[in-house]
């Protein structure tokens, strides 16, 4: 299985930084490498996103799990499981801050030939990350 991985100390509540990420006009406008959203961010819900990572390119997106204030699942992919990208938003409250952890797993048979193709999601990541984190410390000051 391949993946994507990006986390960071946020001094911010749980609630605070889940606002943020249900609020598909926040993530655009947040400057965190999403262009656009269209759809509610819901538990059920298919979502269409729009990344800089990905040009014009949308991603068709079901929200398959949402743990209020703990995790959120995002799941998109080929027909027949041939890829999958599931990614996972994870809220750990740690003493005076939260832990927010943004991992996406890669799986099905087409992962190999995919995976060659795809840019470097690293900096995407990382700039989601630590958007989320600069807009949540700053609703918290």
């Amino acid at each position: 299985m391949k993946y994507n991985e990006f986390s960071s100390m946020i001094d911010a509540d749980p609630n605070t930084i889940w606002e943020i990420l249900i609020n598909a006009k926040e993530l655009v406008a947040g400057d965190l490498g999403v262009t656009r959203i269209d759809g509610d961010i819901r538990l059920g819900n298919k979502i269409k996103l729009w990344a800089e990572v990905g040009g014009d390119r949308a991603f068709p997106i079901k929200i398959i799990e949402m743990d209020y204030n703990r995790k959120m699942v995002w799941q998109g992919g080929m027909p027949l499981g041939l890829f999958k990208g599931t990614r996972v938003f994870s809220l750990t409250e740690d003493g005076n801050g939260t832990i927010f952890k943004l991992r996406e797993d890669y799986t099905g048979p087409m992962v190999p030939l995919i995976w060659k193709s795809m840019p470097d999601m690293a900096p995407s990541f990382e700039k989601f990350v630590l958007g989320v984190k600069r807009l949540a410390e700053a609703k918290s000051s």
